[in-house]
């Protein structure tokens, strides 16, 4: 898994049995470094046919060494592989009309002899979804409280809550993306502090003040207004709207200082996610509120959303199940065996789909 955060490529060893049992044995995070970020922010940007060619082989290179890292850490050998499954890295997400990750699966089927799951967004946006997101699925199927109502939210790049009714049962499930989760936040830190690549714990943000009206005006976008089901990426809230945040902070109050720059994008991640939860999520029953992600590290945010969410137990992931940052890598690995099972990775009403669709292509060994 790569997600929109670009923090790097994340491998996790999953263990898939009957009645949807997963075991997460091994999990490792390579992180991306700067060159190989700025690499991909530029194809975002604007890569030519042949930068994005030359990045989809050199992605799955990237993936494929990951995958050989977490074999010799977990003392496995390719051979004792089911399948791999590759999320890709995300280049373009336009809701409802094109998803694009990039990372070439045969890379993988050649360097490990093995089959590979890939591209698993296109098939929902072929029958009218969003492809995004897709992890509620596993949030329905795996994560969600055996008794009664949990949200699960996660942090990554972009903000995404799953409210699951109960576990085993995707109806009545309600998810979606609720803005941005630590790419702005990251941006601006990148920005402001050009020898840090996020702000750990958040320390910085703990030192500065939310300029203010700043958030409030952000808020009014239109993709904050709109109802689930909704998705969203960098092509909304990457590194210009970054820059935007920035530029409106310092025209407010021009003597802000780069902490209060980044105390105002964590102010928007966390008013923008509490926000989005009060408006859309049942408000009937159990406030169980577990949260993964890289933002579920960032104790000034967290504590933030506690604040901001008083009806809810806000938790985290990791101490009801596993490691948080590990938790996407590992959905994609359910939702590749959930292909290869001939059933449906997604969950129509998260998506906008016409209905379930078995996800991804596969690549044979």
């Amino acid at each position: 898994m790569s997600g929109t955060s670009l923090d790097g490529v994340d491998a996790a060893l999953v263990e898939l049995g009957p009645r949807d049992r997963v075991t997460l044995h091994t999990f490792c995070s390579e992180p991306y470094t700067p060159d190989e970020r700025t690499r991909i922010l530029d194809a975002i940007a604007g890569g030519t046919a042949r930068e994005l060619a030359t990045l989809h082989v050199w992605l799955g290179e990237r993936f494929a060494t990951a995958v050989e890292h977490l074999l010799r850490e977990a003392g496995i050998t390719p051979a004792q592989l089911a399948f791999v499954a590759s999320h890709g890295q995300t280049v373009w997400h336009e809701p409802g009309r094109a998803s694009l990750q990039l990372g070439d699966p045969a890379v993988l089927a050649e360097r490990f002899g093995v089959t590979v799951v890939s591209d698993f967004r296109s098939r929902d946006v072929a029958a009218g979804g969003q492809g995004a997101p897709l992890v509620p699925i596993a949030d329905a199927l795996l994560f969600g409280h055996p008794r009664h109502g949990r949200a699960l939210l996660n942090i990554g790049g972009m903000a995404n809550v799953t409210w699951v009714p109960q576990r085993g049962r995707t109806d009545g499930v309600v998810a979606f993306d609720t803005g941005p989760g630590v790419a702005v936040l990251d941006a601006v830190v990148r920005a402001v502090r050009p020898d840090l690549a996020y702000d750990e714990d958040g320390r910085l943000a703990a030192q500065g003040h939310p300029v203010p009206g700043v958030v409030d005006a952000l808020l009014a976008g239109a993709f904050f207004r709109a109802p689930p089901p909704k998705s969203t990426g960098r092509e909304a809230f990457g590194e210009a709207f970054a820059a935007r945040l920035r530029e409106r902070a310092l025209a407010e109050q021009p003597a802000a200082s780069p902490a209060d720059l980044v105390a105002t994008a964590v102010a928007l991640t966390v008013r923008s996610i509490a926000d989005q939860v009060t408006r859309w999520l049942p408000k009937d029953g159990e406030r169980d509120f577990l949260v993964a992600g890289g933002g579920a590290r960032n104790r000034t945010l967290m504590r933030q959303l506690a604040a901001g969410l008083p009806g809810w137990q806000v938790g985290l992931f990791a101490d009801e199940f596993f490691d948080g940052d590990a938790k996407e890598a590992v959905a994609f690995a359910f939702v590749g065996w959930l292909t290869l099972e001939g059933r449906p990775g997604n969950v129509p009403s998260a998506t906008g789909a016409r209905g379930p669709r078995v996800l991804g292509r596969i690549t044979p060994p």
